[in-house]
């Protein structure tokens, strides 16, 4: 998935693309169907795509791994499309955005940063050695271990060999998501309702047949399982006054006891990793990923009382439109994709989402492939660390004087 509206970018997703296919056979690519429309000529090997009504359904079904090319924008792209689901494919994401707050990996390094999440671990590749990003994992190359040994799929891959086990160099970090559900004044869910503002944009037009992929209708599941009680926000659920000129007015519940009536011009639930977003902006706390919880913060809320709150993960939040609204309908966002007006007696039901081990991995969140740098790396982080702190430091702008030119401080 690389970002929209951005030629260099899409370069990069056809360079990326033809390293994938000359050096791991078997191999699938999957678009958006605009992108695959646009650069599907440039490349000698078919790509695969489907229509953006079936994106929700199929790509559920089909991708295992997620690449995004791109800022923290392009990650929440990705995550949405899987906001109707249990399970999210892991994401590897490579920084050329804006911010890119969550985005782990320069493009430069993404033969290394591919191996290593696809591979688990095994040899470095012929081609991977010639190029200084990947040299010092090759370096670290051990001899095969009984618990790492590598799979039937590996026997095809350029260079494959022996197996780097624990000493790789990537890891995964689940991220948290909220469960929302939207409630009418009869307590009926109407989450079909949300329109998924991605398909909003002109240019997002149907594939062409030599590119589109479309199951038969004895595999497309039953409608009812694209409609589930909640959707999932990787960032945050918002709701604010919108163009009106008055404050909202939202009534909030914590585990279904009355909390407080907010006057403020909207009200955000965000999750740790949403915490550096939206919620940031409006005055809201920093909070680690790896922290479980939820955050609660008002928007320029009118009463210098009401400070952010930071609760349990799994605390059950209620945001009811009080009847002084005088009948205004507010909009409801999530994660900034999907948008729905709620009015008087409407509700807003958030509560973090569960995570689950299963036998056959997890279920929940939204698995990252984060960087580990080795302990001595002047680039990097110890071990124990994450770039979590790197991003504080060099993104956020922490620990800078105040009245010094940056670039000399």
């Amino acid at each position: 998935m690389p970002k929209l509206h951005a030629p260099v970018v899409t370069k990069r997703a056809i360079e990326f693309a033809r390293h994938i296919s000359n050096n791991y056979p078997g191999l699938n690519v999957i678009l958006e169907s605009h992108i695959a429309k646009d650069i599907h000529e440039t490349l000698p090997f078919p790509v695969y795509t489907t229509a953006p009504s079936d994106v929700s359904m199929l790509f559920a079904r089909k991708v295992d791994l997620v690449i995004t090319m791109g800022g923290d924008g392009t990650i929440l792209r990705a995550a949405s499309l899987f906001s109707m689901h249990n399970s999210v494919p892991p994401i590897l994401a490579f920084s050329m955005g804006t911010l890119g707050f969550l985005g782990e990996w320069k493009f430069e390094e993404y033969k290394r940063a591919w191996r290593e999440c696809y591979m688990s671990g095994c040899s470095v590749g012929v081609e991977d050695l010639l190029d200084p990003h990947t040299r010092t994992a090759a370096e670290s190359d051990t001899e095969p271990k009984p618990d790492f040994a590598p799979l039937s799929a590996w026997d095809s891959v350029r260079g494959n060999g022996q197996c780097m086990g624990p000493s790789r160099t990537s890891k995964i970090l689940l991220r948290h998501r909220l469960r929302v559900g939207i409630y009418d004044a009869q307590g009926r869910n109407i989450n079909e309702q949300l329109i998924p503002t991605s398909t909003a944009e002109p240019d997002l037009g149907a594939p062409t047949d030599p590119i589109n992929v479309n199951p038969p209708s004895s595999l497309r599941p039953a409608s009812s399982s694209l409609s589930p009680p909640y959707l999932h926000a990787i960032n945050e659920v918002s709701i604010d006054r919108g163009s009106h000129p008055h404050l909202a007015i939202i009534d909030i519940f914590i585990n279904g006891h009355f909390l407080t009536e907010a006057v403020a011009d909207g009200i955000l639930v965000s999750t740790p990793t949403g915490s550096t977003a939206y919620s940031l902006s409006a005055g809201g706390s920093i909070v680690h990923p790896l922290v479980k919880s939820l955050l609660i913060t008002p928007i320029s809320p009118r009463s210098l009382s009401f400070r952010p709150l930071v609760l349990p993960l799994h605390t059950k939040v209620t945001l009811r439109l009080s009847k002084r609204n005088r009948g205004r309908e507010l909009p409801v966002s999530i994660d900034g994709k999907r948008r729905v007006g709620v009015s008087i007696g409407m509700e807003v039901r958030v509560e973090g989402e569960q995570l689950e081990k299963l036998p056959d991995g997890w279920r929940g969140g939204v698995p990252c492939v984060i960087r580990t740098p080795r302990a001595g790396d002047p680039k990097g982080l110890n071990d124990d660390d994450d770039s979590w702190v790197g991003g504080l430091n060099g993104l956020l702008k922490f620990n800078y004087p105040f009245g010094e030119n940056v670039e000399e401080a």
